[in-house]
């Protein structure tokens, strides 16, 4: 899985986790269940029918991650575009993991909570090479290319990144600087029609709800917590 070939899923994978940290900033789940919503409308695979997503017939990728999404949706019964970006969002994770850990993007280590409860975590390998695709994905943001010139999927990126959370691409100082900008990549994210420009919307709608409704839980929690 050379760079060129990340699907739009894996490489927001990848860019939301923090380089000094070496954690994700957001919740990957959601993230990576809305490029694939997205790389999959933009390629005309996933149609709008009455405001859920259908699967063309034989509609398939060659890459699992995204072919699995299709199947899921294609057996369910219809939900809305936000709806599926929660819905099942950890089989996608689990999916675009597997493809990055295989090709030696993303590596996992294991520990016991208490000495007791086994959990895996999971960090950056080829660093370099993330770091060099943040750097390409800012330039997107603050670049002088008009935005009608900036390709669907780079523009998508951004218009993700921003919606969630992603600030190791976009930051909350970005949001309020360069509201101009990301509106035009959001805008240019469902080219060519305004049928997709629709779908592009709800689901970054879905991806921001999701995000914001997951943080304040943890919030809830850390307080509780606390107290």
């Amino acid at each position: 899985m050379p760079n060129g070939s990340l699907s739009l899923a894996a490489t927001l994978y990848l860019l939301a986790f923090d380089p000094g940290s070496g954690k994700p900033v957001t919740h990957l789940g959601y993230l990576v269940q809305a490029g694939a919503l997205t790389e999959l409308a933009q390629r005309e695979l996933l149609v709008d029918a009455e405001g859920c997503p259908k699967p063309l017939p034989d509609a398939r990728t060659g890459d699992p991650a995204l072919d699995g999404l299709l199947e899921v949706i294609e057996e369910s019964r219809p939900r809305t575009w936000g709806t599926w970006v929660g819905h099942h969002a950890q089989l996608t994770e689990k999916a675009v993991r597997h493809q990055l850990r295989a090709a030696g993007y993303v590596h996992v280590t294991s520990r016991r909570v208490l000495g007791v409860f086994p959990v895996k975590e999971y960090g950056l390998e080829r660093s370099q090479l993330v770091a060099e695709m943040r750097d390409e994905a800012v330039r997107v943001l603050y670049g002088a290319q008009p935005a009608a010139e900036v390709s669907e999927r780079d523009a998508a990126l951004i218009a993700l990144a921003a919606a969630g959370g992603v600030t190791t691409v976009v930051t909350h100082k970005d949001i309020k600087a360069h509201r101009r900008r990301i509106a035009e990549l959001e805008a240019r994210s469902g080219a060519p029609g305004a049928a997709l420009g629709g779908v592009v919307d709800h689901v970054r709608a879905g991806l921001a709800a999701a995000v914001a409704t997951a943080l304040s839980a943890a919030t809830t929690a850390a307080a509780t917590t606390t107290n």
